[in-house]
């Protein structure tokens, strides 16, 4: 939904004024800083708990907060310089769906059952600090290509870290590997799917600016 849109309740932000809105640069501000310092704590926890799930929650976590950090500097570029921006995301969060599957496959060759305890906690906290970022994003999440793509990021993050919290209670039970690994696979096709809504909704909007230019170098 690409039209302007308010609501009483506040849940969607006036999207014609999203990218200059203050409050929205501060809102990515805090999101950056929500991202990059947990996203490091998880990266060390799981390498603790040896938790494949872990490992690529917390990529994503570093991930989003570098592009969300790029996308305050966007904030100040053209319409066409954000669905470029937009389209570096949507391939940037392709590339790490395929580098996780990749390593879920290597890892299954030699699966090590990981701490449950130790995963199941970070994954708590890592859904915690997802749904605060979530909240914060919230009311901002209607836009063009780029405020969409921040939104999905930090969207993706909690649904994933559910995902993780349900992988530790059943490594807990089974005693295996497998529900890590599962869950690290389904993280990185979330990954995919939402690379390819952001790039289909960049490339939309790149197309339609190129015939518009057209359009008025015709008329002219």
């Amino acid at each position: 939904m690409l039209e302007n849109e308010t609501s009483g309740c506040g849940c969607t932000g006036d999207t014609q004024r999203a990218g200059a809105d203050p409050a929205y640069r501060r809102s990515l501000w805090i999101v950056v800083i929500l991202n990059l310092g947990f996203g490091i704590v998880e990266a060390f926890g799981g390498f603790l708990a040896d938790s494949q799930a872990l490992k690529a929650d917390a990529l994503d976590f570093i991930g989003d907060g570098s592009i969300t950090l790029i996308g305050i500097l966007a904030l100040a570029w053209s319409a066409r310089t954000r669905a470029r921006v937009a389209l570096a995301q949507g391939l940037f969060l392709g590339a790490l769906g395929i580098g996780v599957i990749g390593l879920a496959v290597w890892r299954s060759l030699n699966a090590v059952a990981p701490e449950a305890d130790l995963m199941g906690g970070i994954a708590v906290a890592a859904l915690i600090v997802n749904i605060a970022a979530a909240l914060v994003l919230m009311r901002f999440r209607e836009g063009d290509a780029h405020v969409s793509a921040i939104w999905l990021f930090s969207r993706n993050d909690a649904i994933a870290n559910v995902g993780v919290i349900i992988a530790a209670a059943l490594v807990a039970w089974t005693g295996q590997a497998w529900p890590d690994l599962l869950v690290a696979a389904v993280i990185a096709l979330i990954f995919l799917h939402s690379a390819y809504l952001i790039v289909r909704r960049a490339i939309e909007e790149l197309r339609a600016q190129h015939a518009s230019a057209l359009g008025k170098a015709a008329s002219k």
